[in-house]
């Protein structure tokens, strides 16, 4: 009984200490606050991602084609932490972990039809689950931070220092890059500052 106890406490330590590490992950800014250098556009014409004042700054264009700002590198298991500022029309945005299937939301889902802030978005599941808390904690007129901690294939998501969701997804990608998305057939714009990662 002692070895079974002892056995569980030194694992629970490990836990902890495992868990503090990836909360206390040094941080290493990917947005320079100058240009995008370190960053690609999809499609590649880009015409929508500017950088405006030490943030970036991305607003939809006449034909309302989305686009995706991906990091160059890629990365297996992380922490990405941004600031956002929501903007004019009705945002819908997000943050990208590895590819385009797995999806932070960021302000109204364009199917629901309702803010899903800090839920994940996956195509063909929707919206798995919803961020908690939300409501309370996201500010329509002023900068909010996002962080993501992805190890293997669960993810999770706090919302201006609060968590707001753990979701454990399915078949995920081992490493790939991150995104900030723009969605299409929006009439939209967003803004992003101290874009930060720390490698797990």
């Amino acid at each position: 009984m002692r070895f079974k106890i002892t056995l569980c406490t030194a694992l629970t330590a490990l836990f902890l200490v495992h868990l503090a590490a990836a909360q206390d992950v040094p941080m290493k800014s990917i947005f320079n606050g100058k240009n995008l250098k370190g960053w690609t556009v999809q499609p590649e014409d880009n015409i929508w991602w500017t950088v405006d004042e030490g943030t970036i700054y991305v607003e939809n264009d006449p034909t309302k084609t989305g686009s995706t700002l991906w990091t160059k590198k890629e990365y297996g298991d992380f922490v990405v932490q941004a600031d956002f500022l929501l903007g004019k029309g009705v945002v819908d945005s997000g943050i990208f972990l590895r590819s385009e299937k797995d999806q932070i939301q960021i302000g109204i889902s364009g199917s629901l039809k309702r803010d899903m802030t800090g839920s994940p978005y996956i195509p063909g599941k929707s919206y798995p689950v919803e961020a908690q808390g939300v409501a309370k904690l996201l500010k329509l007129d002023d900068w909010n931070t996002m962080k993501v901690r992805l190890v293997d294939q669960t993810y999770t998501v706090w919302l201006n220092g609060q968590e707001v969701m753990t979701y454990t997804s399915e078949n995920m990608p081992e490493k790939g890059p991150i995104g900030l998305q723009l969605h299409p057939n929006n009439e939209m714009s967003i803004r992003f500052k101290n874009i930060l990662v720390g490698k797990l």
